[in-house]
C-alpha cells in the first residue's frame, strides 16, 4: 500500500528578475533557494525552495525561462506559515504589494494574497 500525497507535486513560478525575485522569496519565507539549473544555460534558470523528499506539502522553484511572462493571472500558490498577517507584511517590507490582508477562513484557518516582486499573486496561509 502507498504512502498518501499531496494532490500537488510541484510548483514554478515565474519571473523576469531573478535576483530580485529570489531576494523577495528569501527575505519573505526566511529560507535559502537553492541553484538548480546551470547560471551560463541563458534559456532557463531555476531556484528551488528547500525540499524534503517524500515530505509533505508540494515542492517547487522560481523560474526565469526565455518567452515566458510573469504576472498575475493563473495559478495560485499558498506558503504555509505562523502568521498570514506578519508574513504579508514581511512580503511588503522588501517590495511586495498587498491584495487582500489577513482574513478568516474558518476552521480552516487564515489566509492573505500579497504581489511579488514580478507581479504574481500569492497566497499566504497560516492557523492563527
Amino acid at each position: 500500500m502507498s504512502t498518501p500525497r499531496n494532490p500537488v507535486g510541484w510548483f514554478e513560478i515565474y519571473v523576469q528578475d531573478m535576483g530580485r525575485a529570489k531576494a523577495f522569496y528569501e527575505k519573505t519565507t526566511g529560507q535559502t533557494l537553492e541553484l538548480l539549473t546551470d547560471p551560463n544555460d541563458s534559456g532557463i534558470l531555476m531556484w528551488a525552495f528547500p525540499m524534503v523528499q517524500d515530505g509533505g506539502g508540494a515542492a517547487g522553484a522560481l523560474v526565469k525561462m526565455d518567452g515566458k511572462d510573469s504576472g498575475a493571472g493563473g495559478t495560485i500558490v499558498y506558503f504555509s506559515c505562523g502568521d498570514c498577517g506578519k508574513t504579508a507584511t514581511k512580503a511588503i517590507g522588501v517590495g511586495g504589494k498587498m491584495h487582500l490582508e489577513k482574513m478568516s477562513i474558518g476552521e480552516y484557518g487564515f489566509i492573505s494574497l500579497v504581489y511579488d516582486t514580478e507581479g504574481n499573486m500569492i497566497g499566504l496561509h497560516s492557523m492563527e
